[in-house]
């Protein structure tokens, strides 16, 4: 019994030494078959490796997003932003395939010498653009099946309305970064925020699986413009159509909506395209209706008037003598096209007297016309914020000799842009309150405040002022080219010699032509400058009056403002009778 215990024992101890030399064997067998893995990995197999680890990395790439739209008050787009791709390369990799690298070239129109020599300076590089914003087609078939050569997903910002609305909207570089007009101004609202994410490329770049979202991509905000792009047509087609007739060196036009002080349409020439900017010139791209200054001349009287009649200096029935049809002043005449004698306040306006705006400005404080005109937002910016826009040039009164005194009266010795005399007849059609213009749409809070604002004029004497200029108009005015049928028009014509070092040019001038419609309760005000007319006319009645007309006689109807002249429509709708 005992021989057998011991037996049993002697069995299970030796059975236990050989199945632990069995497990330290099958870990020795382990730990060699490890080993050599590891030997073939990091020996054997190390360049296949190592190149399929750089053909499949993880990276953190940039989403792109969309750059705010901006629009017109409707809607239409002025700028949008469109999906293109850019090609880039790898040039570690693409320099191993001289052939490929040849074949994207010559597809993208470039020298390959060049480019090969560009690229071998910047083999330290792994991502080197080739050729950037490129239709997606186009971009698509240049990089396909080409090892090293990969396409980057942007956004190239396009212009539908073109050359009609550029001064306005501007454009942006390469880089999405505005650099003219409302796409400068609004740099920050209408940019986007690109975002990040981490993922898995294979060796051809793509992306073969999404980690995680490291930044989330935010769009930029869209911007809606006060513009109305069916006057804007208009308008833009009417200036450049008399620009051309009348052989001028540009010219400028803003139509203001008197209610909520917004600008319905804002045109210059020279124009340019955005989307066609190779042949673009710093001439082209100024937005003249904000930037370029000019004198006046008589569209400056309404408000001589205007700050003697508040002043009661002057009133309705008041006569001036402008006989002989010039005085003298500190040595220096001033002078009317004739002789026009004795004539009441509306005459003065009528006829243009330059002798009588010169009377009625000397009647007043150097001090009280100099407070009346700044007022009326002369010498100020309008407000829009707009890139590198004029305060025009209005010196402070202490600097005024006397003959600058008189004349200021009819718009010499005084400079501004076509925006600001727009704002400043906005001024009178609105009764006189204080106008703030507006190159964006407003909300109705925001044009409420407009019908509240302060008065820098005594509504009174913004309607004597009116009925005026409803005369300039009329059969013996100055401006019987801006009259439109059913509607009673206001106004003021300006011509004036266009000023030099010294003096003034004696063949060069400046036609201007500002006016309000309809007349009996003003919905909208319109300012024409014309440059340096050379054929067909120069005077502002003639130049630059029949754009107020074709522009405001659209924008009432498109509009469908009522018309207030029954005498006229009655003749109008007369002669379509008999037409019909």
């Amino acid at each position: 019994m005992k021989a057998a215990i011991d037996n049993r024992s002697e069995n299970q101890t030796s059975f236990f030494a050989i199945r632990h030399y069995l497990v330290l064997g099958m870990i020795l067998c382990l730990f060699a078959a490890l080993a050599g893995r590891a030997y073939y990995l990091q020996i054997v197999d190390q360049a296949f490796l190592a190149d399929q680890g750089e053909q499949r990395q993880i990276r953190t790439i940039e989403t792109p997003a969309y750059r705010g739209a901006i629009s017109d008050r409707h809607g239409s787009l002025l700028a949008v932003s469109t999906p293109v791709d850019s090609v880039w390369v790898n040039p570690g990799e693409i320099l191993q395939n001289l052939d490929a690298l040849k074949s994207v070239v010559k597809k993208l129109g470039l020298n390959y010498r060049n480019t090969v020599a560009m690229l071998k300076q910047k083999a330290d590089k792994e991502f080197i653009y080739l050729r950037r914003q490129l239709e997606p087609e186009v971009a698509r078939s240049v990089v396909e099946g080409v090892d090293g050569a990969y396409l980057q997903r942007e956004y190239n910002r396009f212009y539908p309305a073109g050359e009609v609305v550029s001064h306005l909207v501007g454009f942006t570089d390469i880089d999405d970064k505005g650099q003219e007009g409302l796409e400068l101004i609004y740099q920050n609202w209408l940019k986007a925020q690109p975002g990040k994410r981490r993922v898995i490329r294979n060796r051809r770049g793509e992306v073969i699986e999404e980690l995680a979202q490291v930044k989330r991509s935010r769009s930029g905000k869209d911007i809606i413009t006060s513009i109305d792009m069916r006057l804007q047509y208009i308008a833009y087609r009417s200036l450049a159509g008399a620009i051309k007739f009348h052989g001028a060196k540009s010219g400028s036009a803003v139509l203001v909506d008197v209610r909520s002080g917004e600008v319905l349409a804002m045109v210059n020439q020279p124009s340019y395209n955005p989307n066609q900017r190779r042949k673009m010139t710093a001439s082209q791209q100024r937005n003249r209706a904000l930037t370029d200054v000019f004198e006046p001349g008589s569209v400056i009287k309404p408000f001589t008037f205007a700050a003697a009649l508040d002043r009661a200096r002057f009133n309705s029935k008041s006569v001036i003598n402008t006989a002989p049809g010039w005085f003298m002043v500190s040595g220096h005449a001033i002078k009317d096209a004739r002789n026009y004698g004795s004539l009441n306040l509306a005459g003065v306006l009528r006829k243009s007297s330059n002798v009588g705006a010169s009377r009625i400005a000397l009647s007043l404080k150097k001090q009280e016309l100099w407070e009346s005109f700044s007022s009326y937002g002369f010498g100020a910016p309008t407000g829009v914020s707009f890139p590198a826009e004029s305060s025009g040039y209005f010196r402070h009164f202490s600097e005024w000799q006397s003959l600058d005194h008189a004349t200021m009266g009819f718009g010499y010795g005084i400079s501004v842009s076509i925006a600001q005399l727009a704002r400043a007849y906005a001024i009178i059609a609105n009764g006189g309150r204080e106008m703030e213009i507006s190159l964006l749409k407003k909300q109705v809070q925001e044009v409420h405040q407009n019908q509240i604002a302060r008065h820098v004029m005594k509504s009174s004497t913004a309607k004597m002022i009116i009925r005026m200029m409803e005369e300039v108009v009329g059969p013996q005015g100055t401006a019987k080219a801006a009259a439109i049928s059913g509607y009673r028009v206001a106004g003021k014509t300006g011509t004036a010699k266009k000023s030099i070092a010294g003096g003034y040019q004696e063949d060069d001038y400046i036609a201007v032509f500002a006016g309000m419609a309809p007349a009996s309760d003003p919905r909208l005000v319109m300012a024409v400058m014309i440059d340096e007319p050379t054929q067909n006319g120069y005077y502002g009645g003639v130049v630059a009056a029949p754009v107020f007309r074709e522009t405001m006689s659209n924008a009432l109807r498109i509009l469908d403002i009522a018309p207030d002249d029954p005498n006229t429509l009655e003749v109008m709708l007369s002669n379509k009778g008999k037409g019909a």
